[in-house]
């Protein structure tokens, strides 16, 4: 008898797109410390990394107390109780820059602490080994910290710090880069810990050269860093912009002389660098730096009368693609009185989403959502790819990977949680459980203390 064959077509499931479901909403502290500068708050702007973190199924907070004072938290995940410990050191300044930073060193299972710092002397202050490796074997207490230090272990980096960021390599030494100098006259530079010892090595931007528009020249310049990432492939990814020192190169006075959207990546680490096209273009710790003289990382050009913000976001999707955030005020928008810089972006300024695809071409695409702010949003992506802009005040807009990210929609507006400005979110445990954890200080006026709060947010399943 014959055999009757029938054919099997194979379907696969399309992603969901991107959707935001409310978990829960914790203080951390009622009385967080509160005051404004550069229209930030020191306890949330979103260029920390890492403000709020996950490791071994426990989350991780800092802040500054109304007193002044640098405080750790912890919790088990999901949802057990916040404890808190307050460590030595009370903050210097009212510099909303000088915010604290905490990354774990994989190798030892130790928690790290840079704080309070704006291009001068840094606090440095680390856990005893195996803290975080196995959180159940340790109580949460000052004890198992160290004293405050100005140097990392005896390395001492410079006396004009500023941004510091942590990240953990693939092998799972623990990275910081940060720039040292000032505004306008900087250069970015990375240190390293092997899970014994910190060690320098050394700066990989430069600020010299001379950059002209059609209004001025300047001479001197620093690099400000989107952040720093690894993809699944091992590439570490840096979208960065340049600020000018001599602000004649403006023609509107006043704002930020910050230009053009570019991006670098290495393959080794951070020890050396390759531009847009490949090419190589610096050494890190030589006199080979990532300079203005190297064209070939410019994604797109922005002029420096666009009111440009430094450090915006980015993020690295499930494919090593790399993605970026910018703000600005766009062409057809530009400045044409001097109604002032913050006044300006308020009014006027755009987000836009970057990112290279899977062939090395690059997309920019305008997010019709404006931010209304004049400061910056957080890129995240969930398990499927969708991105997911935080935005000033915490107002959450969306695009699906399905349509090349391009069918941007408000999914959460924000308003219930009284959010001032920049939120901090948890890059870690978006990864680990797919819920975004967002760490935010609500308004307040003058100096009157606020709470801080962490509000979860479950991503599409």
């Amino acid at each position: 008898m014959p055999t009757r064959r029938t054919a099997l077509t194979a379907t696969v499931a399309e992603a969901p797109g991107p959707s935001l479901r409310p978990l829960s909403d914790t203080c951390l502290d009622d009385q967080a410390l509160y005051f404004v500068s550069y229209d930030g708050l020191v306890n949330n702007n979103s260029f920390q990394k890492n403000g709020l973190l996950t490791y071994r199924g426990h989350q991780y907070a800092a802040w500054y107390t109304a007193d002044r004072t640098a405080v750790l938290a912890r919790r088990a995940l999901p949802g057990g109780p916040w404890r808190t410990l307050r460590l030595s050191h009370r903050l210097r300044h009212d510099d909303s820059h000088n915010v604290i930073s905490m990354g774990v060193s994989p190798l030892d299972g130790r928690l790290h602490v840079v704080m309070d710092a704006h291009s001068d002397a840094y606090v440095y202050v680390k856990s005893g080994a195996g803290l975080m490796a196995r959180p159940g074997d340790f109580a949460w207490s000052v004890d198992h910290f160290g004293p405050a230090r100005d140097t990392l272990d005896g390395v001492a980096l410079t006396d004009r710090f500023t941004y510091p960021q942590f990240l953990a390599t693939p092998e799972g030494r623990l990275q910081l880069l940060y720039r040292t100098g000032v505004s306008g006259n900087g250069r970015a530079a990375l240190a390293e810990y092997d899970g014994a010892v910190w060690r320098d090595v050394g700066e990989w931007s430069s600020s010299t050269g001379t950059y002209t528009s059609e209004h001025g020249s300047s001479t001197a310049r620093s690099m400000y860093v989107n952040g720093f990432d690894y993809g699944p492939d091992q590439t570490l990814h840096v979208f960065f912009t340049w600020r000018e020192h001599d602000a004649s190169v403006m023609g509107v006075p006043g704002g930020l002389s910050n230009h053009d959207m570019a991006y670098v990546s290495s393959d080794d680490r951070g020890r050396t660098w390759r531009d847009v096209p490949g090419t190589l273009v610096a050494a890190t710790g030589t006199s080979d730096l990532v300079s203005l003289a190297d064209t070939g990382t410019v994604v797109e050009a922005v002029g420096p009368d666009h009111a440009l913000m430094n450090q915006e976001s980015q993020a690295v999707d499930s494919a090593g693609r790399p993605h970026a955030l910018w703000s600005y005020v766009p062409g057809r928008l530009a400045r044409r009185t001097a109604a002032g810089y913050a006044a300006d972006r308020l009014a006027n300024a755009r987000t836009f989403h970057m990112r290279r695809d899977s062939a090395g071409m690059w997309h920019t695409t305008e997010i019709p959502q404006p931010p209304a702010s004049t400061q910056r949003s957080r890129l995240a992506f969930d398990r499927h790819d969708n991105a997911y802009a935080i935005m000033p005040r915490a107002k959450i807009v969306a695009a699906s990977s399905a349509t090349g990210w391009t069918d941007w929609q408000e999914l959460y507006d924000g308003a219930d949680l009284d959010a001032f400005g920049e939120v901090v979110i948890d890059e870690s445990r978006l990864t680990a459980d797919g819920v975004l954890s967002v760490l935010y200080q609500q308004a307040s006026t003058g100096t009157t203390p606020s709470p801080i709060r962490v509000a979860d947010f479950r991503l599409s399943d």
